[in-house]
């Protein structure tokens, strides 16, 4: 019997009942709808080009809906615990069952979230989540985790798998590995990739999602340990505190600010917009265009979804769009709450237009100036149409010398009459503000009352259903892994290894034979030449990017180095095609036995376990896991995070050149409110690495583990609150010198020579 395509409101081709398509071939059909055309009584054919699937956030219920009627090809959303969105409304089980009853009735894909490291213990849980959603309709799961991938293959046959932005794939190798290895149907790719790396990763045939629109985090995606070890909230569990949307100083090591005028939210970045580059995207070869937003308001939704399709049609149609009809998309995007919007990724560059220094809360569109002021009111003269209930925004700017108690947040006032481009409306304002002054609106009511009329249109038919939950099939071994060996079973001493600061203390520390290996971080190299000549009897700790123009580098030193420690997919999948011996390490987070065991599958020597795991849980894994596969840093100053924008572009314009950059080698804090200062390190290809300022201590841990089948421990040497004392030329020197930073109260950096010999092992043993 043929399958008959319909279109949905907004005019997508889609598919009708559960919509249970392998996203392979659910791809292929897409990409053959010029030849596939659908048949739709009344209507003539009429040749269409490919575009991707626009796949909407659905948070809740009447978000889900709002997608559906503004037409979205697929929703994703969470369902109870395990994703990463811990404080989504995500619906129960009998209102999803109903959800996807009326999205399936529509054409439209749902898919689940499970996108979250899943600690040891909690495998069986996530593996029958994913059962009882898909016995409810989901017709595809989002997942992170390598262990649960391997679990919901096993155990869930026929629920399709993606693979969540949290895995970090950055390029062809990262994919190629995930669908061979892991099963996966689709992956999608860092939010830092640019159109032309985009197209590059589509090329290698794993059907690759992008995200279009919508909030940006500053770190790698799956790399940010900020929220879990400042504030004791993992991102990587769905509880992220947000720290990058918070006020900082960027100081130097004497204390001194250094950041230009530019605003206090160092690392906050604008939101996503792709709208421009939408034909791009779909000539790359692009599955699907993803919208960030889980966390978001029915109506951001359905003003979101409805723009990116009024746009994907007439690319579908052939239409072309240009700068003004472009413009005005991007406008009635303003419409939702956004931060500003940049394209930076997109177009390869991630300096200060990423950001949004300002404020990261809503900004909102700019509609006029106020034109004068009057008693109570003022007069604005329009640049946009406004509508009687819209909420206007005043950016007025206070003069220095303005007293204490005027409130320093923008006034917001109501629009109580319309008004097209070019009038002049009257605006009721009890504050006094300025001629000039920007007017911007932050919330539309034509939006609000659209998305409320189709939201309650679909949350109607939806009450008329009776969706009964069917019970879920179990197949396949259980979730739970044999142990392979008894508790308190150890496998030896643990190794010993210590990542060394400079070529010096590594020639020390390899001469002196009292550790196992001698580590350097990859980062590091490159400002050293000393380093190349070691190579052959170090261990390299590969850095968390792996994209294209990071493979050259990564192959070269899985060719000479001793062994490697892998942070990314893709890193893996070169070091395997290249034969060296490797490791792995977070990213790669290994949080569950399933994953040891699956990386150890791959031929991973060892596995080491992420700096924001509690003691407990990592007591909980190393039991679990194989003797001798888990290793853990027990002395070092933690990663808080990797950005690929450059912090110093802060203190004014950067020209690119990054080797060169003089501000590279002076000694930068970032500050917290609170005062505690944050190393940062920006490497010489302009990505920004922030450090914890308190010193990892986990050697007595280590100590209470070596008897239960730890398998190594690692000191970490690298100054990151002295990085100045590697990274500073004789021609070069930092402003202050290392004498200021001694004074700036950071507790000094470890000393690769006092952990040598005896002196490790008193390390190790939790007794230095």
């Amino acid at each position: 019997m043929p399958i008959h395509y319909r279109k949905t409101l907004a005019g997508a081709v889609v598919y009708p009942e559960r919509c249970q398509i392998p996203d392979r071939l659910h791809t292929a059909l897409r990409l053959a709808d010029v030849l596939l055309q659908p048949v739709v009584e009344g209507e003539a054919n009429d040749v269409r080009r490919p575009v991707p699937e626009l796949l909407a956030p659905a948070g809740s219920a009447d978000a889900l809906f709002a997608a559906v009627a503004a037409g979205a090809d697929a929703v994703y959303t969470g369902l109870g615990a395990f994703n990463a969105r811990a404080a989504a409304r995500d619906m129960d089980l009998a209102t999803f069952a109903r959800a996807c009853r009326v999205a399936h009735d529509h054409g439209v894909r749902v898919y689940v979230t499970e996108n979250v490291y899943l600690r040891e213990g909690e495998q069986a849980a996530a593996v029958d989540l994913a059962r009882r959603a898909f016995a409810a309709g989901a017709d595809a799961l989002i997942v992170a985790d390598a262990g649960l991938a391997r679990l919901v293959r096993e155990q869930v046959p026929g629920l399709e798998l993606h693979l969540s932005t949290q895995a970090g794939v950055m390029s062809a190798a990262g994919a190629r590995l995930a669908a061979r290895e892991l099963g996966v149907e689709r992956v999608t790719c860092a939010r830092e990739l640019s159109v032309a790396e985009i197209a590059e990763l589509c090329a290698e045939g794993v059907p690759v999602e992008v995200f279009c629109h919508g909030a940006i985090c500053i770190c790698y995606s799956g790399s940010c340990s900020f929220s879990a070890l400042r504030r004791g909230r993992s991102a990587n569990r769905g509880d992220c505190t947000q720290p990058c949307r918070l006020s900082y100083r960027l100081e130097d090591g004497r204390g001194l600010p250094v950041a230009q005028d530019v605003g206090e939210r160092l690392l906050c970045p604008r939101d996503y917009c792709s709208i421009r580059h939408l034909a791009e995207l779909a000539d790359a070869g692009v599955a699907a265009l993803k919208i960030e937003g889980r966390m978001k308001n029915p109506d951001y939704v359905y003003n979101v979804v409805r723009t990116y399709r009024t746009a994907l049609d007439a690319l579908a149609s052939g239409e072309a769009l240009d700068d003004g009809a472009l413009d005005e998309l991007e406008v009635q995007l303003g419409r939702s709450f956004n931060r500003g919007l940049t394209d930076a990724y997109l177009r390869g560059t991630s300096g200060a237009e990423l950001m949004s220094f300002e404020r990261a809360i809503n900004q909102g569109v700019r509609v006029g100036t106020v034109a004068e002021r009057g008693h109570y009111e003022v007069i604005v003269e329009l640049t946009q149409a406004v509508e009687a209930g819209d909420t206007l925004e005043i950016r007025t700017v206070l003069p220095p010398d303005a007293p204490a108690d005027v409130p320093r947040r923008f006034p917001l006032v109501p629009c109580e009459v319309s008004g097209a481009a070019g009038d002049r409306i009257r605006v009721r304002c009890k504050r006094r503000v300025g001629a000039g002054s920007p007017v911007h609106l932050t919330a539309s009511a034509r939006v609000l009352s659209e998305a409320q009329a189709a939201v309650a249109a679909l949350r109607a038919e939806a009450g008329r259903l009776e969706a009964p939950i069917p019970a879920p099939q179990r197949e396949g071994a259980p979730a739970t892994a044999v142990r392979e060996r008894p508790s308190g079973a150890g496998g030896g001493a643990p190794a010993r290894i210590v990542a060394a600061a400079t070529p010096e203390d590594a020639r020390a520390l390899l001469a002196d034979g009292g550790v196992d290996e001698v580590a350097v971080h990859a980062y590091r190299i490159a400002e050293d030449s000393g380093w190349e000549e070691l190579l052959g009897s170090l261990t390299v700790v590969l850095d968390e990017p792996c994209r294209v123009s990071d493979e050259p580098r990564v192959r070269e030193l899985c060719a000479r180095a001793r062994a490697v420690v892998c942070r990314n997919l893709g890193a893996i999948e070169l070091a395997r095609e290249s034969g060296a011996v490797f490791e792995v390490a977070a990213p790669v987070s290994a949080t569950n036995s399933t994953t040891v065991r699956w990386l150890l599958g791959l031929g991973t020597r060892r596995v080491w376990l992420p700096d924001e795991l509690a003691d407990g849980q990592v007591r909980a894994l190393v039991d679990a896991a194989p003797a001798g596969s888990c290793g853990v840093r027990v002395a070092g100053s933690p990663e808080l995070m990797i950005c690929e924008h450059c912090l110093l572009t802060a203190e004014g314009p950067c020209d690119g050149d990054h080797a060169a950059c003089a501000r590279r080698s002076a000694v930068r804090y970032l500050v917290e409110a609170d005062g505690t200062r944050l190393p940062v390190a920006v490497d010489i290809w302009g990505r920004t690495r922030i450090f914890d300022a308190r010193p990892q201590d986990r050697r007595g841990l280590a100590h209470e583990l070596a008897a239960r089948g730890l398998g190594a421990v690692l000191v970490d040497t690298v100054p990151a609150s002295g990085w100045v004392e590697t990274n500073t030329s004789p021609t070069n020197p930092s402003p202050g010198g290392v004498a200021a930073h001694r004074a700036s109260g950071v507790p000094k950096p470890l000393d690769s020579a006092r952990f040598a010999g005896p002196e490790l092992a008193k390390c190790i043993n939790g007794s230095l």
